[in-house]
């Protein structure tokens, strides 16, 4: 037997005392927020930071209220177990617009990344070893390397896979500027009244350009851009190859933090959406922040602050206040302190802003259309506390302890094939506990030393298929809490034989416990499915004003909730203020 200390959901170090400014940024503290302000921001997670950077740049008067007492949303850095400090949420940096980092100067700010090699590993269990060689599949960004690990399962794969490769790289170039276009801003575009004026608007507005041009340029390309939009991930990738490892592997780029299997269509963009970034202009780049995901939030946030934003924690908004005509006057927090501003920016999900409002401010069909959003949630974050790394069957540690390539990775278990996915999706479904969870296992403290003790390391684990409501009446209390842990743990368990042994501490984060904790409704990480129908011009809402707008005027969408969506991206929070820029008639943005 192993022993453990089990940690609450909701436990975490020591708070700050109410209504205290973030005190390590440029910005000299005070105790609470001004009466009045130009934008009032609600929550300080990194889209809300960015919101206020480029606002506060502008020279606009800005506020966040954040009811944490951190900043960063689902993108923090706590200390849940003494010595060992979590990305407690979100836990790899790629998508963040590579002029957010120019703009708000975040490597001045204390952003420091460290890239990992290689990007992916998927060890097999020794059960399903087909061969002496064909035990893991490690995959990077050498190609020559790739195709080797390939080759031990197919070399027909091996040989077509940078041709995959090449695909993917064109499909993300041509969509790639549609993360910076503003629905709104298109919306604008088609509501000219004739061609020719949508043509001038279109070429006037460089996104809008540079996405137009793309799209044309794609040519042939179209159709399998139309299938990855429109089919199933077990469809396009068996198109491509036919090694299992490799299949799986793959396909949980589009099921990350989707409530959808392999088989089901209409999920490929999520696949899309997550080789659309990279660090420092590696594209497809994934890395650690020295210090996990909150050195981020905080880098964006001590750039807002110098250029003078207010940013307070512990203040929680709950209400908007409207004026007579239904137009934003403001907003009021749990300890009744009322501040006014000309526009409202919410980092929240829509669900929870309009939540916000009084009684009667929205219309049936607004209310029945938000309803129908579709949160959904299968993700359960453990967070582990370990005495030494992981030692795989499949490749050992040269040493105990020692830290080998692939412990620097996304390592990926219960992937061996689609059909091990598609089991724990089935149990999903019942409302059960999957047998097999597909698990993605990380651990920054194999590049980071500023996150554990010496020894000791920080693991990572994002897990699916969890139901937020479990059947026969059954509820995510300890004891369920417990149960799943031992699941994961047993799972992992079969590839590094003693793992069980090195565990300290853990936090197991339900769906239920990450909409406590975050404000994520549903506990669905990108404030709402991002599937075909809920993209663009339908998200938020699939009509009424495009986003960020919402149907209240002055208040505005700067969540993941809004265009694009989810991911540490920071597009949501710079589109809405570009649009709050307009509307302050800010001539500097």
């Amino acid at each position: 037997m192993f022993s453990y200390r089990y940690f609450k959901p909701i436990q975490t170090k020591c708070r700050p005392s109410a209504s205290k400014t973030v005190r390590t940024f440029c910005k000299k503290a005070v105790s609470e927020p001004k009466k009045q302000y130009d934008v009032i921001i609600i929550g300080g997670g990194h889209n809300g930071l960015v919101a206020a950077g480029y606002l506060a740049k502008a020279g606009a008067k800005v506020c966040v209220l954040e009811r944490r007492y951190l900043l960063g949303g689902a993108a923090v850095t706590e200390e849940i177990i003494p010595g060992f400090k979590f990305s407690r949420a979100s836990y790899l940096l790629s998508l963040l617009r590579p002029q957010i980092y120019e703009d708000l100067k975040l490597k001045e700010n204390g952003l420091k990344v460290y890239h990992r090699h290689p990007s992916s590993y998927t060890p097999i269990r020794e059960s399903l070893w087909c061969s002496p060689h064909a035990r893991s599949l490690t995959l990077g960004r050498d190609s020559s390397q790739n195709s080797k690990e390939i080759a031990k399962f197919s070399r027909k794969d091996a040989e077509i896979f940078p041709k995959y490769e090449e695909l993917l790289e064109r499909l993300v170039k041509a969509l790639e500027p549609v993360m910076d276009v503003s629905p709104h801003s298109f919306m604008e575009m088609l509501d000219k009244p004739s061609i020719w004026n949508r043509a001038i608007c279109a070429w006037s507005n460089h996104d809008l350009k540079l996405l137009a041009t793309n799209i044309l340029k794609l040519g042939r390309d179209m159709r399998p851009l139309y299938e990855f939009m429109t089919a199933s991930p077990h469809s396009i990738l068996s198109h491509w190859f036919e090694s299992e490892p490799l299949r799986a592997t793959l396909a949980t780029d589009a099921l990350i933090g989707t409530s959808a299997c392999t088989t089901t269509p209409g999920v490929g963009y999520v696949l899309l959406h997550h080789v659309m970034g990279g660090v420092d202009g590696v594209r497809g780049a994934w890395a650690y922040p020295e210090g996990g995901m909150g050195a981020v939030s905080n880098s964006i946030a001590k750039a807002a602050q110098c250029h003078g934003a207010e940013i307070y924690t512990n203040q929680m908004v709950t209400g908007v206040k409207l004026d007579s005509r239904g137009r934003v006057q403001g907003v009021v927090t749990s300890a009744g302190l009322e501040v006014q501003a000309s526009l409202v920016l919410s980092n929240a999900t829509l669900s929870a802003t309009l939540a916000l409002l009084p009684p009667a401010s929205l219309s049936p069909d607004i209310l029945q259309a938000v309803q129908a959003i579709d949160y959904e949630s299968p993700v359960t974050k453990i967070n582990v506390a370990v005495s030494r790394l992981p030692d795989f069957i499949a490749d050992r540690n040269i040493r105990p302890n020692q830290v080998m390539p692939h412990h620097q990775a996304t390592i990926h278990l219960n992937c061996e094939n689609c059909g091990l996915v598609d089991e724990a999706y089935d149990d999903y479904q019942k409302g059960v506990l999957p047998a097999r969870p597909m698990i993605e296992m990380v651990i920054p403290s194999s590049v980071d030393p500023t996150l554990a003790p010496a020894g000791g390391h920080v693991v990572l684990l994002f897990t699916q298929f969890t139901p937020y409501t479990l059947t026969g009446g059954r509820v995510w209390d300890t004891m369920v809490r417990e149960e799943y842990a031992q699941i994961v743990f047993d799972c992992i368990e079969e590839y590094a034989p003693g793992f069980k042994g090195s565990v300290i501490g853990k936090e197991v984060l339900s769906p239920p416990d990450l909409e406590q904790i975050f404000g994520l409704t549903g506990g669905n990480i990108f404030h709402g499915a991002m599937t075909a129908k809920q993209l663009f011009l339908n998200r938020p809402l699939p009509w009424g004003a495009a986003s960020p707008y919402t149907a209240v005027q002055g208040l505005l969408l700067c969540g993941a909730g809004a265009h694009p969506g989810g991911g540490v991206c920071g597009a949501p929070g710079r589109l809405a203020a570009l649009e709050a820029a307009k509307l302050l008639q800010l001539s500097s943005l």
